[in-house]
């Protein structure tokens, strides 16, 4: 079912296919920040948003003070942001679709004591998806993930709690169809 007219790239999104059953991916939209079949690849997870803001992880952190996402369970301690600001915010990795990944934190720290930050084009993660050498095209293969273009709207815009089914709706025919996948289809 994944699209193979769609290159693996920094930029695309992973949507999971309805049926994956690990709790940390389940209906997850992962977007990839680095992609390298030989090396392994680097994910941030949009839409799980936790219990938690930055100011709770950062005390010197709380003129702005959005949520947090859980962006992996990788390396829950880590600290990653996207944002739209690349000529602003110096540092950062372009993921195209005017999305960009990290930065000079101090910068980001700049911005938001001026009042000038906002939720819509700054989010922040703790932790990443990782898969190691070969283990994302073996997963594609066995059709446990969907990719599709990413979009800078999508990651800033949309409700988390709605991603999952807004980009399967956007992507029409059949993945507009498993986006009213039951969640679980044992109970339809």
């Amino acid at each position: 079912m994944p699209d193979s007219e769609i290159d693996l790239a920094p930029g695309t999104f992973l949507i999971s296919a309805p049926m994956m059953q690990d709790p940390n991916f389940r209906r997850s939209v992962v977007l990839l920040c680095e992609y390298n079949d030989r090396e392994g690849t680097f994910g941030l997870i949009l839409n799980r948003e936790l219990d938690v803001s930055l100011g709770d992880v950062l005390d010197d952190y709380v003129t702005y003070d959005p949520p947090l996402y859980m962006g992996g369970p990788v390396q829950r301690e880590t600290l990653h942001f996207l944002h739209t600001r690349p000529n602003e915010i110096p540092g950062g990795v372009s993921l195209g679709n005017d999305i960009t990944w990290g930065g000079d934190f101090d910068v980001i720290q700049q911005i938001a004591k001026g009042g000038d930050a906002a939720p819509e084009n700054l989010r922040f993660f703790l932790g990443y998806a990782g898969w190691g050498p070969g283990q994302l095209d073996a997963e594609l293969d066995e059709e446990a993930w969907i990719p599709a273009p990413g979009a800078a709207d999508l990651v800033f815009d949309t409700n988390p709690d709605q991603l999952w089914r807004t980009i399967l709706r956007r992507m029409g025919g059949e993945y507009a169809v498993l986006a009213n996948f039951p969640d679980d289809p044992r109970m339809n």
